[in-house]
């Protein structure tokens, strides 16, 4: 199958890893990279106008149109799958000449900041919508959607894999993602408590002035390959969930357990799905529960060590793989 696909396509993106899963799955794929209008840089002119406007730089939006429009001429597409293109024009979109309209958002589409109106007026006539959000199904199919299907995240064995440390130092507890502020008092608490033997990497954490008093490393994000040999330098690798996304699993549950780290997140239906808590990983409801996870890790580190080879052994053969998802929506499509 032929397929056209648009997604930001930086080293490290869920979108980048999707588009090679369908290239495994044995289907030629023309990537166009939306990243110059989904995520302008940083005191661009584009940027600054959607500060401003509240919506994509228009002149933008129209240039990464006219070469969406020359690619599906040339390549003449089977598919046309779009990953969270709802800052695109969607009457241009569904208009491209294509079999079949896919779209798919890793995001929860009932939070505002991953919608747009001109979307949500247009959602009823792509062919499928997909979604990583079980709850969203239902709510997709009240709204209009033609038809809905469900797969959950994954994580790419390119950057997600068991590697070497890198340096001698170990932390006992380490979290990388966005800084959030539904993450922030806990994660500042945590810091209080084991100081220089916690981790933070990711967006926004340096702009913490908690943090830097604690002694905990903090820097910035890490992506692909690195991902992995930051994760090796921890003991227990938190996974956390984004409220605004109501979050049942994330990503970072396939990638912490793929990359060899040690599974510690908050328990839900999903996650206890997925692997089997205090054998292959540790779930918590609370803080209270979380800190005695901790304290076990840092008394018992072989007892860690055993659960998650035996976590990343549960996700290594389970058929998590971004390629493992593609052909899951292939087949919805079928």
């Amino acid at each position: 199958m032929r397929i056209l696909y648009l997604g930001d396509d930086w080293v490290g993106s869920n979108a980048h890893s999707l588009a090679d899963g369908f290239r495994q799955a044995g289907h030629d794929v023309v990537v166009i990279d939306t990243t110059r209008v989904t995520l302008p840089p940083r005191l661009s002119a584009p940027w600054v106008y959607a500060k401003i406007a509240r919506r994509r730089a228009p002149w933008n939006v129209a240039a990464l149109h006219a070469e969406i429009d020359r690619a599906a001429a040339e390549f003449r597409p089977d598919l046309l799958f779009v990953f969270k293109g709802v800052h695109l024009d969607q009457r241009r979109l569904l208009d491209l000449p294509a079999r079949v309209r896919v779209h798919y958002s890793a995001d929860d589409v009932l939070n505002p900041a991953n919608i747009s109106a001109e979307y949500l007026a247009h959602e009823p006539e792509w062919d499928l919508v997909v979604t990583t959000k079980r709850h969203n199904v239902a709510e997709l199919r009240d709204r209009g959607a033609r038809a809905v299907t469900f797969v959950r995240s994954a994580y790419d064995p390119a950057w997600h894999h068991p590697t070497a440390r890198r340096g001698t130092r170990q932390f006992l507890v380490g979290f990388i993602g966005v800084c959030r502020p539904d993450r922030r008092a806990d994660l500042v608490g945590l810091a209080r408590v084991h100081g220089s033997r916690m981790l933070v990497r990711g967006p926004g954490w340096r702009r913490v002035p908690e943090l830097r008093t604690t002694g905990a490393e903090v820097g910035g994000a890490v992506y692909g390959e690195r991902y992995s040999e930051v994760v090796a330098g921890v003991t227990a690798n938190l996974v956390l969930l984004n409220s605004d996304n109501r979050d049942t699993h994330t990503c970072r549950t396939f990638e912490v357990p793929a990359a060899g780290g040690l599974f510690v997140g908050e328990r839900t239906d999903e996650h206890a799905e997925l692997l089997q808590d205090t054998s292959e990983c540790f779930l918590f409801s609370g803080t209270d529960e979380l800190s005695d996870i901790l304290d076990r890790c840092a008394a018992h580190p072989d007892k860690a060590a055993a659960v998650a080879e035996a976590g990343y052994q549960r996700i290594a053969n389970g058929k998590h793989r971004y390629v493992d998802r593609a052909r899951e929506i292939i087949h919805a499509i079928s």
